[in-house]
């Protein structure tokens, strides 16, 4: 693993169009110095996700991700056994091999489906794992996964114990949906991911999408920033801005004050629930945006 200073990582993300303030790239510094798991949480939409698979892209390395859901156990997340093929083998022997002789040849590595945590650990190269909104997991699957990362290896039973040849760089993002125990936070470096600032998001929509006009990039932020401000069902986020930008980009739009009708025929890119999309058509700031000159 070749590790990347402080200053080179933050011209790699960068170079990747991503927005990195001081403080999380020292997180990433400190994650690959350390080889130590890094937690990040932020509410949906800051970029948690983007920031690994550009660390990822920094790096040159492949990325792994798990994304988590409830109910996820260890078969779906570690590996698991290809039995239709294993079946068909089994059937093509047909009492032409002995049962001992058998059972070693379907419980190979050629019949094994690498899940993510095995994948990672089993690279011949070094991977960035992502192990994505850790927060909608079980609670058993989380006790579970600090066994893994503790020592980066993995036994199967039927094939022995799989070292990592390569220790990834291991980042988990958390959106907050539950507390997550203090044996994981223990265990990871930590840093936390907020809404952009307005200067930080026209710098962010600038690297995404340096032909858009200037003027409409400062109006996008200015009023998503307003919009951030108010009670909503889904806050949008970084992702939901970059999205409106191109709209309006794609609209030839330069001046969102002067083409009120873009603004209209355009907000489904931005608001992604109903609720939120009537509210905003009723109260400030869309209003003031609307009216013309």
């Amino acid at each position: 693993m070749t590790d990347l200073s402080r200053e080179t990582l933050r011209t790699a993300l960068s170079e990747q169009g991503y927005v990195a303030d001081d403080d999380l790239v020292s997180s990433l510094f400190l994650m690959q110095a350390l080889g130590k798991p890094l937690l990040v949480e932020g509410d949906a939409g800051v970029g948690k996700t983007e920031a690994a698979k550009c660390l990822a892209a920094a790096h040159g390395y492949p990325l792994i991700r798990l994304q988590c859901y409830e109910g996820l156990d260890a078969r779906q997340a570690l590996y698991d056994w290809d039995y239709q093929r294993q079946l068909m083998a089994i059937q093509l022997a047909s009492g032409a091999q002995d049962e001992g002789t058998l059972k070693s040849a379907i419980y190979s590595e050629d019949y094994l489906l690498r899940r993510p945590l095995l994948a990672a650990i089993a690279s011949p190269v070094p991977v960035v794992l992502l192990i994505d909104e850790i927060d909608r997991a079980d609670e058993e699957f989380e006790a579970f996964l600090l066994e893994v990362l503790s020592d980066f290896q993995i036994s199967i039973p039927e094939l022995g114990t799989f070292r990592a040849v390569s220790r990834p760089l291991v980042m988990l993002t958390s959106n907050g949906v539950r507390e997550l125990s203090d044996a994981l936070r223990r265990r990871c470096l930590y840093h936390y991911v907020s809404y952009p600032t307005a200067e930080k998001e026209r710098r962010i929509i600038k690297a995404r999408l340096p032909d858009i006009d200037d003027r409409l990039g400062a109006q996008v932020v200015e009023f998503v920033q307003q919009l951030r401000r108010q009670v909503m069902r889904k806050t949008p986020g970084i992702a939901e801005t970059l999205d409106w930008a191109a709209s309006l980009g794609a609209l030839e739009v330069t001046d969102l004050k002067a083409d009120p009708a873009a603004l209209e025929a355009t907000l489904t890119a931005l608001i992604k629930t109903h609720e939120d999309l009537q509210q905003v058509r009723t109260q400030p700031p869309f209003k003031r945006h609307s009216q013309t000159h």
